[in-house]
């Protein structure tokens, strides 16, 4: 029997509570004109069953601390509890950003020290830890960029070169900082074509924004030969953060040529940011960039910790405040408990893993580029689609039945009906064993049953929806 929503449980008189008499003047407290002339039409329930509606909402909820995450480029790795309790903790959750810099010395040695810790993974001098998410760092370096080549006098530089291969947003983000895109293809073997980057080197581009490992798992091995040429054209290279996961501890981008480098704490350096938030999109740059990072930046001097302002070349502020301080001490928990050591482990452990997987899926899916990857590959319905009519959307809907959250699909575009999977270094041999079981089981139904897969799901609350309706015509309210 299909379970009633709050609103159809409503039973009038059931709900006994009673607000206590106002202890303060009614007296104009709320002008006539807003006042109700009726009372809102709220479920009428005792508490015990609005209890178990919304725990049982809940149960409904698919979290990392009740599944497998395998999304592609996301790293919705495990969150350890420990990162919890040090943000909980009373001198961090209670801090507001208005208190005095001798009132808060502990936060700002946090933020000074993590910021030193960040400039050691990456190779990188000095970080803004303010950006509150990855695209918000993806803006903040693109400006940097402007402004170091303003500073330069080189207004001329309105172009940046962004690989077929990119994350969507970083595109957007060039458009959006006021450069014109120019996009490089990628080579044979899912790599930046270096003959083509050379093609559209000019005194007019700012920069190159890619990511390494790319967003096919392939780590972009003409790294140095691309820094080369950009650098002796008189550009800077921008690195796109979301990838980290798969060279932590292995390998930094400072010292691959790359001059600016946003991170996604949130990811790599483990919050839980499902749903839209919370986010953190750090970004550290080379000394020569220093000069234009966002005010303030934490500073020391024989006095202790303070926030400096007195930066004239700054692009300003990119976030009211001084970051979205609850993912710094998460990320700083996550550092400390790890160490350098641990770090490496994370990196090598989420190659691993991504291999395991590769390995385990090529007997019954297309790998287009099956080799050595590093955290995350790409898999597609091959032959399941062209003898069946199974679609990637098909696969990632059925394997909802199977209890897992479907990999990123359709991305990147470069791939056609592209699964996008990133298991991470958190997951146990036996989660990946029992993934690729279901995944292999869904390939046999595509060939024996494929109406199992295009009407999926079907253990569901919901069945398969009208995705472009539902896009398009969101029913964001409750309607009788």
């Amino acid at each position: 029997m299909k379970p009633k929503l709050l609103f159809e449980a409503s039973v009038t008189g059931s709900n006994n509570f009673r607000l206590p008499p106002l202890d303060v003047p009614d007296e104009n407290i709320i002008p006539a004109e807003l006042m109700r002339e009726a009372e809102p039409p709220l479920p009428d329930l005792p508490e015990n069953e609005v209890v178990r509606h919304f725990t049982n909402l809940s149960r409904k909820a698919y979290g990392v601390d009740n599944g497998f995450y395998p999304l592609g480029s996301c790293t919705m790795k495990y969150n350890p509890k420990i990162n919890e309790w040090a943000a909980r903790l009373p001198g961090f959750a209670a801090i507001h950003p208005l208190q005095s810099e001798a009132s808060c010395q502990g936060a700002l040695q946090l933020m000074y020290h993590l910021e030193q810790m960040l400039c050691e993974v990456t190779g990188m001098d000095r970080f803004t830890l303010q950006p509150a998410a990855g695209a918000q760092g993806e803006l903040t370096g693109a400006l940097l960029m402007r402004a170091y080549h303003a500073k330069r006098g080189e207004h001329q530089r309105n172009k940046m070169i962004v690989p077929d291969s990119a994350h969507g947003t970083n595109p957007a983000t060039a458009s959006m900082a006021g450069f014109q895109v120019v996009e490089v293809k990628s080579n044979e073997r899912g790599l930046v074509d270096v003959d083509s980057l050379r093609a559209v080197m000019s005194d007019e581009v700012a920069g190159i924004m890619l990511t390494n490992p790319n967003t096919l798992g392939l780590f972009e091995t003409d790294i140095e030969e691309i820094a080369q040429i950009v650098h002796e054209n008189g550009g800077l290279l921008y690195y796109d953060g979301a990838n980290l996961n798969g060279m932590l501890g292995v390998a930094r981008p400072g010292d691959m040529g790359f001059d600016i480098v946003h991170l996604n704490l949130h990811k790599t350096f483990s919050t839980p940011h499902g749903g839209g938030g919370p986010g953190s999109g750090v970004v550290g740059v080379k000394k020569e960039l220093e000069p234009f990072l966002p005010v303030p930046v934490v500073a020391k001097d024989e006095s202790g910790y303070y926030l400096d302002t007195d930066r004239p070349d700054s692009i300003g502020r990119m976030l009211a405040f001084h970051g979205n301080f609850g993912v710094l001490v998460r990320a700083y928990t996550y550092l400390l408990t790890l160490g350098g050591e641990g770090l490496r482990e994370v990196g090598e452990n989420a190659v691993l893993n991504a291999n395991y997987l590769r390995t385990l899926l090529r007997e019954h899916y297309e790998i287009p580029f099956d080799r050595l990857c590093k955290h995350e590959f790409i898999a597609t319905p091959g032959d399941l689609k062209a003898k069946h009519g199974v679609t990637t959307l098909d696969i990632a809907k059925r394997l909802l039945d199977y209890g897992y959250h479907p990999p990123t699909i359709y991305f990147p575009l470069i791939v056609g009906e592209a699964l996008m999977i990133e298991p991470t270094e958190t997951e146990t041999r036996e989660r990946l064993d029992n993934f690729a079981t279901a995944m292999a089981a869904i390939a046999q139904e595509a060939k024996t049953q494929p109406d199992l897969l295009t009407e999926a799901p079907h253990q569901m609350p919901i069945h398969r929806v009208d995705e472009v309706g539902a896009a398009r015509k969101p029913i964001l309210r409750y309607r009788a």
